[in-house]
């Protein structure tokens, strides 16, 4: 693969994304790759990708709509769970694979020459697979409660975005950050945990913040994903727009994604040298 001249004239701070154009035969054998070794030698191969998020799902419905019986919208609550699942699943999947992405693939950044970018952008790709089933069960639960999608839908497609971008945002930090620092190997699993219950995937976030003093509710939907999955679910249920603090969520997400990509290309100089 033809290696191509960076314009030495441009701020190294920025993406080429004529070089990355260039190497997108690179990306899309990197996730067809990890596509297919994801699954591979496994007893139940792709069905795995169904019985997590039921599992998920189940779990959810127990806790939160039996034990906990938070308000679900007026909505049976395993669609309202599995509505907020839907951009949370897409979001944990990209952050665990992105994280340790460049180390996982060391021996090639140390042997030949392409844009590091590529490497978490790939796995960005990857995890379509997981939001797609995602919106299956989300079908499919519409279908047999009878429930429409609200006429909020066409904003859909914004929040899909939002939730891409700020997978891509913290995915692109860590992966950087990770080979400085290797502790951040051990940081993932727990961000996702913590994750998944300081976002509103299992229940209203008007139920949180009220019970919380206006600085606190500031630092929750300084949540990334807090405003996305919200705006997500409000998005095909309907009911209250998303709360005014999720501004706070989709400002984070712009600025963590521009301030990555900035990390990203100065630790590229040297990714060969320290991975």
């Amino acid at each position: 693969m033809e290696k191509l001249i960076v314009d030495a004239s441009k701020p190294k701070w920025r993406i080429n994304l004529k070089e990355l154009w260039a190497y997108k035969d690179l990306f899309y054998i990197l996730a067809y790759r990890d596509l297919r070794v994801r699954y591979a030698q496994t007893f139940l191969g792709l069905a795995w990708a169904f019985i997590q998020p039921l599992a998920t799902l189940t779990i959810f419905t127990v806790v939160f709509g039996k034990v906990a019986a938070v308000d679900s919208m007026g909505v049976p609550y395993p669609l309202f769970a599995v509505c907020g699942m839907g951009a949370w699943t897409y979001f944990s999947f990209v952050l665990n694979q992105s994280g340790n992405s460049i180390i996982g693939a060391q021996e090639m950044v140390k042997k030949i020459y392409f844009p590091r970018l590529v490497i978490p952008l790939s796995k960005a790709v990857v995890g379509f697979v997981d939001f797609g089933i995602a919106m299956i069960f989300i079908a499919v639960l519409m279908i047999y409660y009878q429930i429409a999608p609200s006429a909020n839908i066409v904003f859909l497609p914004v929040f899909v975005l939002l939730a891409i971008i700020s997978a891509l945002s913290v995915g692109i930090w860590l992966s950087a950050l990770t080979i400085r620092y290797r502790d951040f190997q051990h940081v993932v699993p727990f961000l996702v945990q913590f994750g998944l219950y300081a976002t509103p995937v299992g229940y209203q976030a008007k139920d949180v913040i009220k019970r919380l003093p206006e600085w606190a509710t500031t630092l929750y939907y300084l949540n990334p994903m807090a405003g996305v999955v919200e705006g997500f679910r409000w998005s095909l249920l309907g009911g209250d727009p998303p709360s005014q603090y999720a501004y706070y969520s989709f400002t984070v997400v712009i600025v963590l994604f521009l301030s990555g990509l900035y990390y990203f290309k100065r630790v590229e100089r040297v990714m060969a040298d320290i991975v």
